[in-house]
């Protein structure tokens, strides 16, 4: 399918602060945070090879070594692993070590997910690119991003991904203008509106199949919210404008969605991936409905 829509370049941005996960993210970039027993950002990197992207490009900023030195082959850890017969850890080390080199380039300054994104265009060039951000973990087996490439095959451009939220969510999110839903054409996009200012109720879920013209185009947006500059205020001049580098569409979607940018929600989500585990799933699942009862007493 990929080779299809002839898309290889992922890139993931992961030059956040984490300030939500204070004091823990001091000195730990927040993709390191274990969901159960394998960081956020690998689940992440995994996604983007199965979806068949060749090339997955980090962008990273601050203290995020860790991130590098993850996907880093580790000698004499795999020796020692071996030397105790622990064939499970070391496989599950190993695995790190088929997937393909990654990329990486460092956001000087975090100036938003729009500059994040402006690092990769060196590394990009004039393709068509994917965006997966790191916050965001997807269920690679709703498939997604066959949807998506799909789309891109037919239309060109940029294609999103959408997913409709409550009203009093709308306020979280890049919300989108749209004109049908199969595939929708994003006419015009708001970044985190007021309930009142809300365009629709479709907000933008962090994958996206980008046009290189965003990158002309990312040069020239003032920061916006916050003092960032906003991927969505870009992509919005694009919706209005497709001679700049093609339509905008989106696949509106209902796939489980995991934050782990959110405390609460990352919560949830390591409690949910461990009740999925055979080896923790059920021993744990157990405990969790007595330690539940025991609340409610």
């Amino acid at each position: 399918m990929n080779k299809q829509a002839g898309i290889k370049h992922a890139v993931i941005p992961a030059a956040g602060l984490g300030t939500r996960f204070l004091p823990a993210t001091k000195a730990i970039p927040k993709e390191m945070l274990p969901v159960v027993d394998k960081p956020a950002i690998q689940y992440v990197v995994e996604e983007a090879y199965l979806a068949g992207f060749t090339d997955v490009l980090l962008i990273t900023g601050h203290n995020k070594g860790a991130l590098v030195d993850h996907f880093a082959q580790a000698p004499e850890l795999e020796q020692t692993l071996h030397a105790r017969g622990d064939a499970e850890r070391l496989t599950a080390l190993r695995h790190l070590n088929t997937l393909p080199p990654l990329h990486t380039v460092r956001q000087e300054s975090a100036r938003g997910l729009g500059d994040a994104v402006l690092s990769a265009a060196e590394h990009v060039g004039d393709s068509p690119f994917a965006v997966l951000l790191g916050d965001d973990l997807i269920e690679p087996s709703d498939l997604l991003w066959q949807k998506m490439l799909d789309v891109h095959a037919r239309y060109g451009g940029s294609v999103l991904a959408l997913m409709e939220v409550s009203d009093d969510d709308v306020s979280k999110y890049g919300i989108a203008a749209i004109s049908g839903t199969d595939p929708a054409r994003v006419l015009d996009l708001v970044e985190k509106p007021s309930k009142a200012e809300a365009p629709s109720n479709y907000a933008i879920i962090g994958r996206y199949i980008l046009s290189p013209a965003i990158f002309s185009v990312l040069r020239h947006t003032s920061a916006g919210k916050g003092g960032e500059v906003q991927l969505t205020d870009a992509i919005a001049a694009l919706a209005r404008d497709e001679q700049i580098g093609g339509p905008v569409h989106a696949v509106v979607v209902n796939v489980r969605r995991f934050d782990t940018g959110d405390r609460l929600s990352y919560l949830k989500t390591v409690v949910e991936f461990a009740t999925r585990r055979e080896d923790l799933g059920p021993d744990f699942a157990k405990w969790l409905k007595g330690y539940v009862r025991e609340l409610n007493d």
